[in-house]
């Protein structure tokens, strides 16, 4: 399966975002279910007003206005036996969400750059925690979760993805993954060892290469939407993907735009089609002023890696944003304009580019030396060892 993919530099995370014009709001639904096989439920999901520091699904909380400080919404799915992976998805979703908040007041006003890094921090905590609650109790050795995590901060969406839980796009009609799959199957499909058919009927289909709380540390996915009026998310867990088709799944999206009816379907259809896992799925339509309309010939959706600025490790020196221009593979661009001057953006890059690794005195020579005696030495044994 080929794509084309993006990675986008971002501006200081010190510096404010431009914000969109009027208002954007939110009208959402999410919605858990066993499934046929499954005597447990070992998914979660977390809908939370970041500005407001509420989560839930109240009624009050289904149509809302996007704040300063954004929304976020995440489906988890816990592995492990409902002893084990009931505790894994709700352990990710309480901590993801109280680091979100954390040090959030009335004043504070987070930029875009602040909720992205923010986002992937929570995931990895949230993982950390995971790994240690795991490791101080046998009972749940082995436990984990998948997580992706949306948040919304005007006008752009930050997706985090560890594991094969999904993320969806829906505009004008068309569905697009916005997330990609971190699973053998996945990998094989990218590689062109498998088409997309065959991997229906893969028999490790359900293997995943990355899950929170398996290992101490996690490689967090960050990706990125610039939305549009009228677009659709869609989060689910692998209970709705792997028994509903994309075809099937975009066509209850196009048919309604009421979140609750589409969370209720997708259920109804995967529980159909066999319900052989935990199904969980939430819908968010973005309406607004403060969205822009969807242009005439405008770029399609796609997945778009984001790549964080570094965070300066002297805080008298500080990071020039330098201009992100468009690869003529890909045609993307930066979706916030570089505000330094060339010159600025020349001389920070030079800077970069001379790197010294602390703690190596010894001479560039007598290394490279030491390197070409090893592989003779090696080279050697092989000799002796094969004749």
């Amino acid at each position: 399966m080929s794509e084309t993919t993006a990675s986008v530099t971002a501006p200081q995370a010190s510096e404010a975002p431009a914000k969109a014009k009027g208002e954007v709001s939110i009208k959402l639904f999410a919605r858990t279910d066993v499934g046929q096989v499954r005597e447990h439920n070992e998914d979660n999901f977390l809908v939370a007003d970041l500005t407001k520091r509420v989560r839930g699904l109240q009624e009050e909380n289904r149509v809302v206005a996007v704040g300063k400080n954004g929304n976020i919404v995440a489906v988890c799915d816990g592995m492990g036996g409902a002893a084990a992976g009931e505790v894994a998805s709700q352990l990710a979703v309480d901590i993801i969400y109280e680091k979100m908040i954390e040090d959030v007041t009335p004043e504070t006003q987070l930029t875009r750059n602040e909720i992205a890094r923010r986002l992937v921090r929570a995931v990895e905590a949230a993982g950390l925690r995971i790994f240690e609650a795991a490791k101080s109790d046998r009972t749940r050795r082995g436990m984990g979760t998948t997580v992706t995590a949306a948040a919304l901060v005007d006008d752009h969406l930050f997706l985090a993805q560890v594991g094969d839980s999904r993320g969806y796009l829906l505009r004008e009609g068309n569905l697009v993954q916005v997330t990609r799959d971190q699973s053998l199957v996945n990998q094989l499909i990218e590689a062109g060892q498998l088409t997309e058919e065959e991997a229906e009927t893969f028999e490790h289909n359900n293997i995943i290469l990355q899950a929170l709380g398996t290992a101490e540390t996690v490689q967090v996915d960050l990706t990125f939407a610039e939305l549009r009026r009228g677009d659709m998310l869609m989060l689910c867990s692998d209970g709705l993907s792997g028994m509903v088709r994309n075809d099937e799944i975009r066509e209850v999206l196009r048919s309604t735009t009421d979140p609750l009816e589409a969370c209720k379907s997708l259920t109804d259809r995967a529980n159909a089609a066999g319900g052989h896992d935990n199904i969980t799925v939430i819908v968010a339509v973005f309406d607004g002023e403060g969205l822009q309309p969807v242009p005439a010939g405008g770029e399609p959706v796609k997945y778009r890696k984001y790549a964080l600025p570094e965070e300066p490790t002297d805080p008298a020196r500080k990071a020039v944003p330098s201009a992100v221009s468009s690869s003529p593979s890909d045609g993307v661009s930066s979706p916030i304009a570089a505000a330094a001057p060339a010159n600025a953006a020349q001389q920070w890059a030079a800077e970069e580019e001379r790197i010294e690794i602390p703690g190596t005195h010894v001479p560039a020579g007598i290394v490279v030396a030491l390197i070409l005696a090893v592989i003779a030495l090696l080279a050697g044994t092989a000799f002796l060892l094969l004749r």
